[in-house]
Formats: structure tokens, C-alpha cells, sequence
């Protein structure tokens, strides 16, 4: 079942985009850490929202956080920034969809080995069954769902977008 279309999906990603330039205004730099492949590409939708909206003179600077989902501990998490570039900026670390927590929570790692000012998350599904204490801070759509539920986003690609419960 299709829970969000395309049009739908890019009205979310504006108002995101607004409500991350409200809350982080008069900052100078703004890192999207976009979590391995949706969720870069969902980051590179918002910097797309981002930055002709952005006051002059904010930067806004993409990142790719990369793990296993599957098997976070298979091999350490990595940032493709270096450590320095992160210390005391804003960091928000971006995925499609917040399932258990897992997955972010693994994501903080690498954010570890330096001190940003503030590090939020930006999810365009937030389900609402979390094993792990993460909270996103900007989010498309809440869901209740059961776990045999599934859900499935299409961001990349040509085609058009849409999230479906399955």
C-alpha cells in the first residue's frame, strides 16, 4: 500500500527543510551525514531544498556515514569527513527510515572521537517501535506499524518517488 507519493514526499522534504534552517539559524556551517544509501540520497534531496533557501554565507556540507545495518559491529562505522571538519558544528545524520533505532544509534560511533556542537537526526519515516534510545528530531511522516511490517522507500532513481507499507 502506497502510504506517500511523490508530490507528498517532496512537500515533507520543504517542510523539513525549513524546520532544520529555523532551528539552526545564524549557524555558519550545517553537516548532512547521509547514512549509506538512501539516506544519502535523502540528504542530498534536502541540501537541494536547503540551499536556496540558506541565508548567505551558510554552509551546508554533505557527508556519508557508512555501516552494515545487518551487522553494525562486522566493521567499525565511518565518517567520510575527517574528525576535524565535524568539531563543534551541527551534524545531523540522515536516513529514510527509523525503524528500531539500531542502525542511528550505530551511526553516533564515528561522531564519538570528536565533540560536534549538536548532533540531531532527520528521518523522512519515523516508525514508532524503537529498541534503542534515539529520537528524530525532524521527521516526514510518523508511523505505528506492527514488525512484520515493512517499509519500503523509493528515493533513487529516475522514477517517481513513494513510500509503501508492505
Amino acid at each position: 500500500m502506497k502510504i506517500l507519493d511523490d508530490r507528498q514526499i517532496r512537500q515533507k522534504i520543504k517542510r523539513l527543510a525549513i524546520e532544520i534552517l529555523e532551528r539552526h539559524f545564524g549557524e555558519p556551517e550545517i553537516i548532512l551525514a547521509g547514512l549509506n544509501n538512501n539516506g544519502v540520497e535523502f540528504a542530498q534531496l534536502l541540501l537541494a531544498e536547503l540551499r536556496p533557501i540558506a541565508p548567505p554565507g551558510m554552509t551546508l556540507t554533505p557527508t556519508r556515514i557508512r555501516l552494515n545495518p545487518a551487522n553494525p559491529l562486522e566493521y567499525p562505522p565511518a565518517i567520510d569527513l575527517p574528525a576535524e571538519k565535524l568539531r563543534d558544528k551541527p551534524v545531523i545524520i540522515v536516513d529514510d527510515v527509523a525503524n528500531t533505532g539500531r542502525t542511528i544509534f550505530y551511526a553516533v560511533q564515528p561522531l564519538l572521537d570528536v565533540i560536534p556542537r549538536q548532533v540531531e537526526v532527520a528521518v523522512l519515516v519515523d516508525r514508532k517501535h524503537k529498541s534503542f534510545p534515539i529520537k528524530a528530531d525532524y521527521v516526514g511522516l510518523s508511523l505505528y506499524t506492527t514488525m512484520r511490517d515493512d517499509i519500503d522507500v523509493q528515493i533513487r532513481g529516475a522514477g517517481e518517488m513513494a513510500v509503501y507499507l508492505r
